[in-house]
């Protein structure tokens, strides 16, 4: 399979995005070789693309900041939503539940940050690329490349991934089989918006027999403003009005085409506001001897040091003050988590707005984290669906990010999957043939 890679990149905020730091700029995607290039002939009759496009950490009230003409624009003329994220409500498990239709307890990705028992020694980040931990699901574009249908992906998290193959021992990262998108790109938090926009709109300018049909775009600098100054920051403002223009731009890209397109835009998680005056130290409440951690932030996992289980248990699991943990066996049905392996042994919960460090603060700061309850306001995620598939100006009720991939089957003409968490029954008033 061709395909289109960048060099790798990425972002440094914890709890987001991607976890890496850029050394330097790497090329942007070039264009189709000048053979394939050009531009569709005059008067070609062009079938819809459908274009995913997610806006990391987009509540759906930010659109009520009167800087996002676009988005308001595309709502107005198609369907929005306020949509459920999963449980957690981080980035990599819901991003990928969008794409899979699974939640996280049965996708496989069950945090930003995880372990597998299958692989002792070993943990899974943001930064991770072998199969193994992601093949527990299958993302759309691998059922669409195995059904004929071309896709490309303009960032997004496990799309650089060759799903279903295997990492060849002692070959420094070579992947053996899998199945990617025929062009995926890695992260690279330095490409701007205009630079993502402009290669989706060069692949809409390949000749029919490879124009991509499912195409993927992320954005990450709304989550970023968000963790650093909170929701409710002029930095949120300001990164709602720059993503805003690139959806602008995408649009206008596809119109100067004559592209129809069907666009689904979504965000991962909504965003709450933090205080270095709201933090539950673990060390405060467990001895430190007792457990190790996985993740920590709005919640906290944690495995028992063996043997210490019944004097962790003896403390962690009583009541406490803007914190709630549960043995991962008791974990309340509705956050459909804890069956998967990689969960570990305890979740403890905060309070939205709280959050579970190590040990107490030594400096004041504000800001904005999610990960907590997916049934909390603040964790809502946004949902806009605007193209010839939809009718216009419909609001329809919240519902669970697990319709998104169903909905994305019916739009690219791959057949309903039985097996999966959700379907697109929400969908079922607002689309027209």
């Amino acid at each position: 399979m061709k395909t289109t890679v960048l060099a790798f990149l990425g972002l440094a905020l914890a709890g987001c995005a991607y976890p890496y730091t850029p050394p330097a700029l790497a090329p942007i995607t070039a264009p189709a070789p000048a053979s394939t290039a050009a531009a569709a002939m005059p008067g070609e009759a062009r079938a819809p693309v459908t274009i995913l496009v997610s806006i990391d950490g987009f509540r759906p009230d930010y659109l009520d900041r009167g800087v996002s003409p676009n988005l308001n624009r595309l709502r107005a003329g198609g369907v929005f939503a306020s949509m459920r994220p999963s449980f957690p409500s981080v980035t990599f498990p819901n991003h990928w539940t969008l794409v899979t239709g699974l939640r996280p307890d049965r996708s496989g990705i069950v945090g930003n940050k995880m372990e597998d028992p299958a692989r002792p020694g070993e943990t899974f980040t943001m930064a991770t690329d072998d199969p193994f931990w992601w093949s527990e699901s299958s993302p759309i574009w691998v059922d669409a490349e195995k059904a004929g249908i071309r896709t490309a992906t303009m960032f997004w998290p496990g799309a650089n991934v060759a799903v279903g193959g295997t990492a060849k021992p002692n070959s420094h990262g070579a992947i053996e089989g899998g199945t990617r998108p025929d062009d995926w790109q890695q992260f690279n938090q330095q490409v701007s918006g205009s630079q993502r926009v402009n290669a989706v709109i060069d692949w809409m300018r390949r000749p029919a027999a490879i124009r991509p049909k499912l195409v993927t775009l992320y954005f990450d600098t709304v989550d970023s403003a968000g963790h650093a100054g909170g929701p409710d920051s002029a930095g949120v403002t300001q990164a709602v009005a720059d993503v805003d223009a690139s959806i602008g731009a995408l649009v206008d890209g596809l119109a100067a085409l004559g592209q129809p397109a069907n666009l689904v835009i979504v965000a991962d998680h909504g965003m709450a506001a933090t205080s270095s005056t709201r933090v539950v130290a673990l060390d405060t409440i467990a001895d430190k001897a007792d457990y190790r951690t996985v993740e920590m932030g709005p919640y906290a996992t944690l495995f028992a040091v063996p043997g210490h289980e019944a004097a962790l248990e003896a403390r962690l699991l009583k009541p406490h003050d803007h914190l709630q943990c549960w043995r991962k066996s008791e974990i309340p049905a509705r956050f459909h988590y804890g069956r998967n392996p990689r969960v570990p042994s305890y979740l403890c919960l905060a309070d939205v707005g709280w959050r579970v460090d190590a040990s107490a603060p030594t400096r004041a700061s504000v800001g904005g984290m999610h990960g907590y309850d997916n049934m909390a306001p603040e964790m809502r995620a946004l949902f806009i669906a605007n193209g010839p598939a939809f009718v216009r100006g419909k609001t329809i009720p919240s519902f669970d990010n697990v319709a998104i991939e169903p909905l994305l089957r019916d739009l690219i003409g791959l057949p309903a999957e039985a097996g999966l968490d959700g379907t697109a029954a929400p969908f079922q008033k607002v689309m027209q043939r």
